[in-house]
Protein backbone atom coordinates (compact mmCIF):
# COMPACT_ATOMS: atom_id res chain seq x y z
CA UNK A 1 0.00 0.00 0.00
CA UNK A 2 1.54 3.55 -0.83
CA UNK A 3 0.96 7.00 -0.93
CA UNK A 4 -0.94 7.01 -3.94
CA UNK A 5 -3.73 4.50 -2.93
CA UNK A 6 -3.80 5.58 0.65
CA UNK A 7 -4.67 9.47 -0.29
CA UNK A 8 -7.18 7.53 -2.91
CA UNK A 9 -8.74 6.06 -0.17
CA UNK A 10 -8.80 9.13 1.47
CA UNK A 11 -10.41 11.24 -0.71
CA UNK A 12 -13.28 8.43 -1.93
CA UNK A 13 -14.23 8.75 2.19
CA UNK A 14 -14.31 12.55 2.00
CA UNK A 15 -11.30 13.93 2.95
CA UNK A 16 -10.43 17.49 0.95
CA UNK A 17 -7.17 17.01 1.49
CA UNK A 18 -4.35 14.04 2.78
CA UNK A 19 -0.56 14.27 3.42
CA UNK A 20 1.90 12.04 5.09
CA UNK A 21 4.82 12.48 7.49
CA UNK A 22 7.44 9.89 8.90
CA UNK A 23 6.94 10.30 12.98
CA UNK A 24 9.50 11.81 14.99
CA UNK A 25 10.10 14.06 17.60
CA UNK A 26 8.59 17.84 17.56
CA UNK A 27 11.42 20.04 16.12
CA UNK A 28 13.53 22.01 19.58
CA UNK A 29 11.61 25.32 18.10
CA UNK A 30 8.63 24.34 17.75
CA UNK A 31 8.61 22.18 21.44
CA UNK A 32 10.14 25.70 22.88
CA UNK A 33 7.40 28.09 21.71
CA UNK A 34 4.68 25.78 22.86
CA UNK A 35 6.53 25.77 26.15
CA UNK A 36 6.74 29.53 26.26
CA UNK A 37 2.95 29.50 25.27
CA UNK A 38 2.27 27.76 28.62
CA UNK A 39 4.82 29.40 30.58
CA UNK A 40 3.01 32.94 29.78
CA UNK A 41 0.02 31.19 30.78
CA UNK A 42 -1.56 32.43 27.19
CA UNK A 43 -3.30 29.38 27.14
CA UNK A 44 -6.04 30.65 29.97
CA UNK A 45 -8.57 27.76 31.27
CA UNK A 46 -7.14 25.17 28.80
CA UNK A 47 -5.33 23.47 31.62
CA UNK A 48 -5.93 20.75 29.81
CA UNK A 49 -2.92 22.03 27.00
CA UNK A 50 -0.30 21.28 29.77
CA UNK A 51 -1.26 17.63 29.91
CA UNK A 52 1.14 15.00 28.75
CA UNK A 53 3.73 17.05 27.54
CA UNK A 54 6.09 14.05 26.56
CA UNK A 55 3.40 12.60 24.06
CA UNK A 56 3.15 16.32 22.16
CA UNK A 57 6.17 15.86 22.09
CA UNK A 58 6.97 12.54 20.79
CA UNK A 59 4.07 10.83 19.47
CA UNK A 60 5.56 7.19 18.72
CA UNK A 61 4.15 7.17 22.39
CA UNK A 62 1.07 7.01 21.34
CA UNK A 63 1.41 3.81 19.31
CA UNK A 64 4.16 1.10 19.97
CA UNK A 65 6.15 0.12 17.02
CA UNK A 66 4.62 3.01 14.98
CA UNK A 67 6.11 4.98 11.72
CA UNK A 68 3.80 7.24 9.93
CA UNK A 69 1.55 9.78 10.31
CA UNK A 70 -1.72 10.47 7.72
CA UNK A 71 -2.82 13.93 8.00
CA UNK A 72 -6.25 14.87 6.63
CA UNK A 73 -7.95 17.63 6.51
CA UNK A 74 -12.36 18.29 5.82
CA UNK A 75 -14.03 21.56 4.52
CA UNK A 76 -16.49 22.79 7.00
CA UNK A 77 -17.13 25.93 5.19
CA UNK A 78 -20.99 26.81 5.00
CA UNK A 79 -23.27 27.29 2.10
CA UNK A 80 -25.99 28.80 3.99
CA UNK A 81 -24.98 31.38 6.68
CA UNK A 82 -27.54 32.72 10.08
CA UNK A 83 -28.79 36.51 9.57
CA UNK A 84 -25.91 39.25 10.59
CA UNK A 85 -28.23 40.31 13.01
CA UNK A 86 -28.98 36.74 14.68
CA UNK A 87 -26.47 35.37 17.95
CA UNK A 88 -23.44 34.26 15.75
CA UNK A 89 -22.61 30.72 15.62
CA UNK A 90 -18.98 29.54 14.40
CA UNK A 91 -18.76 28.23 11.25
CA UNK A 92 -17.54 25.15 12.50
CA UNK A 93 -20.10 24.48 14.98
CA UNK A 94 -23.20 24.30 12.11
CA UNK A 95 -23.44 21.08 11.76
CA UNK A 96 -23.14 17.72 13.46
CA UNK A 97 -19.80 17.53 15.63
CA UNK A 98 -16.74 16.98 13.50
CA UNK A 99 -15.33 14.78 16.29
CA UNK A 100 -17.73 11.98 15.59
CA UNK A 101 -17.86 12.46 11.89
CA UNK A 102 -13.88 12.82 10.85
CA UNK A 103 -13.01 9.52 13.39
CA UNK A 104 -15.18 7.62 11.95
CA UNK A 105 -13.83 8.24 8.65
CA UNK A 106 -10.10 7.65 10.06
CA UNK A 107 -11.31 4.55 11.36
CA UNK A 108 -12.66 3.62 8.29
CA UNK A 109 -9.18 4.47 6.81
CA UNK A 110 -7.08 2.71 9.24
CA UNK A 111 -9.39 -0.49 8.84
CA UNK A 112 -8.26 -0.05 5.27
CA UNK A 113 -4.92 -0.04 5.51
CA UNK A 114 -4.96 -3.21 8.14
CA UNK A 115 -6.88 -4.80 5.90
CA UNK A 116 -4.25 -4.26 3.34
CA UNK A 117 -1.03 -4.99 5.43
CA UNK A 118 -1.75 -6.18 8.48
CA UNK A 119 -0.37 -2.65 10.30
CA UNK A 120 -2.08 -0.83 12.94
CA UNK A 121 -3.27 2.66 13.36
CA UNK A 122 -4.68 4.72 15.53
CA UNK A 123 -6.93 7.66 14.96
CA UNK A 124 -6.59 11.08 16.57
CA UNK A 125 -9.37 13.94 16.21
CA UNK A 126 -8.57 16.44 19.17
CA UNK A 127 -8.51 13.03 21.25
CA UNK A 128 -4.86 12.61 21.72
CA UNK A 129 -2.13 15.15 23.19
CA UNK A 130 -1.22 15.90 19.19
CA UNK A 131 -0.06 18.80 17.59
CA UNK A 132 -2.58 18.52 14.76
CA UNK A 133 -1.41 21.91 12.74
CA UNK A 134 2.40 21.05 13.40
CA UNK A 135 1.79 17.56 11.68
CA UNK A 136 -0.85 19.02 8.69
CA UNK A 137 2.68 21.18 8.00
CA UNK A 138 5.32 18.51 7.71
CA UNK A 139 2.96 16.34 6.05
CA UNK A 140 2.79 19.14 3.15
CA UNK A 141 -1.29 19.96 4.02
CA UNK A 142 -0.82 23.52 4.83
CA UNK A 143 1.35 25.94 6.63
CA UNK A 144 0.45 27.98 9.81
CA UNK A 145 -0.74 31.90 9.47
CA UNK A 146 -0.57 34.73 11.11
CA UNK A 147 -3.72 33.92 13.15
CA UNK A 148 -2.26 30.66 13.99
CA UNK A 149 -4.50 28.61 11.57
CA UNK A 150 -4.00 26.01 9.19
CA UNK A 151 -4.23 27.54 6.08
CA UNK A 152 -4.23 25.18 2.67
CA UNK A 153 -2.62 26.79 -0.21
CA UNK A 154 -5.79 27.74 -2.53
CA UNK A 155 -8.17 26.52 -0.34
CA UNK A 156 -7.82 28.22 3.07
CA UNK A 157 -8.22 27.50 6.68
CA UNK A 158 -12.43 27.03 7.47
CA UNK A 159 -11.03 22.80 7.92
CA UNK A 160 -11.45 20.30 10.19
CA UNK A 161 -8.54 18.38 10.66
CA UNK A 162 -7.64 14.81 11.44
CA UNK A 163 -4.64 12.20 12.31
CA UNK A 164 -3.77 8.58 11.85
CA UNK A 165 -0.89 7.29 13.47
CA UNK A 166 0.59 4.17 12.19
CA UNK A 167 2.63 1.47 12.41
CA UNK A 168 3.14 1.42 8.24
CA UNK A 169 6.34 2.71 6.83
CA UNK A 170 5.38 5.06 3.90
CA UNK A 171 7.33 7.26 2.35
CA UNK A 172 6.79 11.13 3.75
CA UNK A 173 5.52 13.92 1.89
CA UNK A 174 7.98 17.23 1.68
CA UNK A 175 6.72 19.90 4.25
CA UNK A 176 4.41 22.61 2.93
CA UNK A 177 6.71 25.54 3.02
CA UNK A 178 3.93 28.34 2.31
CA UNK A 179 3.74 31.55 4.55
CA UNK A 180 1.24 33.90 5.22
CA UNK A 181 0.76 37.32 3.36
CA UNK A 182 1.94 39.63 6.58
CA UNK A 183 -1.05 41.63 6.07
CA UNK A 184 -2.27 41.78 9.54
CA UNK A 185 -5.93 41.75 8.75
CA UNK A 186 -6.38 38.72 11.18
CA UNK A 187 -4.65 40.92 13.86
CA UNK A 188 -6.71 44.25 12.85
CA UNK A 189 -9.84 42.27 12.64
CA UNK A 190 -9.36 40.25 15.80
CA UNK A 191 -12.16 42.08 18.13
CA UNK A 192 -10.30 41.26 22.03
CA UNK A 193 -7.08 41.67 20.77
CA UNK A 194 -6.42 37.69 21.43
CA UNK A 195 -3.68 38.10 18.48
CA UNK A 196 -0.27 39.60 17.94
CA UNK A 197 1.18 38.26 14.35
CA UNK A 198 4.36 36.19 14.29
CA UNK A 199 3.17 35.04 18.18
CA UNK A 200 1.09 32.56 19.87
CA UNK A 201 -2.65 33.22 20.39
CA UNK A 202 -3.52 34.30 23.64
CA UNK A 203 -6.24 32.48 24.82
CA UNK A 204 -7.14 34.54 27.86
CA UNK A 205 -8.58 36.77 25.03
CA UNK A 206 -9.59 34.52 22.31
CA UNK A 207 -13.67 35.13 22.06
CA UNK A 208 -13.97 31.77 20.91
CA UNK A 209 -11.97 29.97 23.80
CA UNK A 210 -13.75 32.29 26.29
CA UNK A 211 -17.21 32.23 25.03
CA UNK A 212 -16.67 27.92 24.61
CA UNK A 213 -14.06 26.48 27.14
CA UNK A 214 -14.51 29.15 30.18
CA UNK A 215 -16.13 27.75 32.86
CA UNK A 216 -18.25 30.44 35.22
CA UNK A 217 -19.26 34.16 34.80
CA UNK A 218 -16.77 36.17 31.93
CA UNK A 219 -14.25 38.79 32.76
CA UNK A 220 -16.30 42.12 32.54
CA UNK A 221 -14.41 43.33 29.63
CA UNK A 222 -16.20 40.70 27.18
CA UNK A 223 -18.80 42.64 27.64
CA UNK A 224 -17.64 45.21 25.34
CA UNK A 225 -16.17 43.39 22.56
CA UNK A 226 -18.54 40.17 22.48
CA UNK A 227 -20.69 41.97 19.63
CA UNK A 228 -23.04 39.24 18.85
CA UNK A 229 -21.04 36.20 18.89
CA UNK A 230 -23.03 33.72 20.96
CA UNK A 231 -20.75 30.54 20.40
CA UNK A 232 -16.97 30.99 19.06
CA UNK A 233 -15.21 34.14 16.95
CA UNK A 234 -14.72 33.38 13.51
CA UNK A 235 -12.91 37.23 12.59
CA UNK A 236 -9.34 35.98 11.91
CA UNK A 237 -10.43 33.82 9.13
CA UNK A 238 -13.04 36.01 8.01
CA UNK A 239 -10.86 38.46 6.95
CA UNK A 240 -7.74 35.75 5.80
CA UNK A 241 -6.74 36.66 2.34
CA UNK A 242 -6.38 33.12 2.32
CA UNK A 243 -9.76 32.35 2.30
CA UNK A 244 -11.17 34.55 -0.12
CA UNK A 245 -12.04 31.82 -2.54
CA UNK A 246 -13.53 29.31 0.14
CA UNK A 247 -16.04 26.86 -0.87
CA UNK A 248 -19.44 25.79 0.53
CA UNK A 249 -18.81 21.73 1.88
CA UNK A 250 -21.20 19.30 0.49
CA UNK A 251 -20.62 17.20 3.89
CA UNK A 252 -24.10 16.12 4.29
CA UNK A 253 -23.29 15.85 8.20
CA UNK A 254 -21.65 19.48 8.05
CA UNK A 255 -25.10 21.04 7.03
CA UNK A 256 -26.97 23.45 9.61
CA UNK A 257 -30.38 22.40 11.01
CA UNK A 258 -32.62 25.18 10.29
CA UNK A 259 -33.45 25.42 13.69
CA UNK A 260 -29.91 26.55 14.33
CA UNK A 261 -30.33 29.60 11.84
CA UNK A 262 -33.38 30.58 12.94
CA UNK A 263 -32.22 31.12 16.49
CA UNK A 264 -32.86 34.78 18.24
CA UNK A 265 -31.34 35.94 21.46
CA UNK A 266 -34.66 35.38 23.45
CA UNK A 267 -34.62 32.17 21.83
CA UNK A 268 -31.58 31.16 23.58
CA UNK A 269 -32.18 33.09 27.03
CA UNK A 270 -35.53 30.97 27.37
CA UNK A 271 -34.24 27.85 26.44
CA UNK A 272 -35.31 24.33 28.35
CA UNK A 273 -32.71 21.60 28.39
CA UNK A 274 -34.81 19.54 26.36
CA UNK A 275 -34.83 22.11 23.63
CA UNK A 276 -31.55 22.44 23.78
CA UNK A 277 -30.18 18.73 24.24
CA UNK A 278 -32.69 18.30 20.83
CA UNK A 279 -31.42 21.23 18.44
CA UNK A 280 -27.54 20.54 19.95
CA UNK A 281 -27.75 17.02 19.48
CA UNK A 282 -24.79 15.55 18.49
CA UNK A 283 -23.25 19.49 17.76
CA UNK A 284 -19.91 20.97 18.91
CA UNK A 285 -22.06 23.17 20.95
CA UNK A 286 -23.00 21.06 23.44
CA UNK A 287 -19.48 21.23 24.83
CA UNK A 288 -20.21 24.86 26.31
CA UNK A 289 -23.86 23.89 27.81
CA UNK A 290 -27.03 25.41 27.88
CA UNK A 291 -25.89 27.11 31.02
CA UNK A 292 -22.77 28.53 28.77
CA UNK A 293 -25.16 29.34 25.85
CA UNK A 294 -27.08 32.03 27.84
CA UNK A 295 -24.70 33.27 29.60
CA UNK A 296 -22.72 34.27 26.56
CA UNK A 297 -26.39 35.45 25.51
CA UNK A 298 -26.95 37.74 27.83
CA UNK A 299 -23.54 40.10 27.07
CA UNK A 300 -25.00 40.21 23.06
CA UNK A 301 -25.64 43.48 21.64
CA UNK A 302 -29.54 43.88 20.80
Amino acid sequence: MDNAHIKHIAQQLGFDACGIARIDRVDDEAAKRYHQWLISGKNGCMEWAQNHQEIRENPELLLEGARSVIVVAMNYYPQVFQSESAPQFAYYAYGRDYHEVMKQKLWMLGEAIERETGCKSRACVDSAPLRERYWAQRAGVGFIGWNNQLIIPGKGSYFFLGVLVTTLELEPDKPCLDHCLQCHACEKACPSGALRCGETVDARRCLSCLTIEHKGELPEWVKDVIGNRVYGCDECQKCCPHNRNAVGNTTPEFQPKPELLSLTRDDILTMTQEQFSSIFSHSAVKRAKLAGLQRNAKLLRN
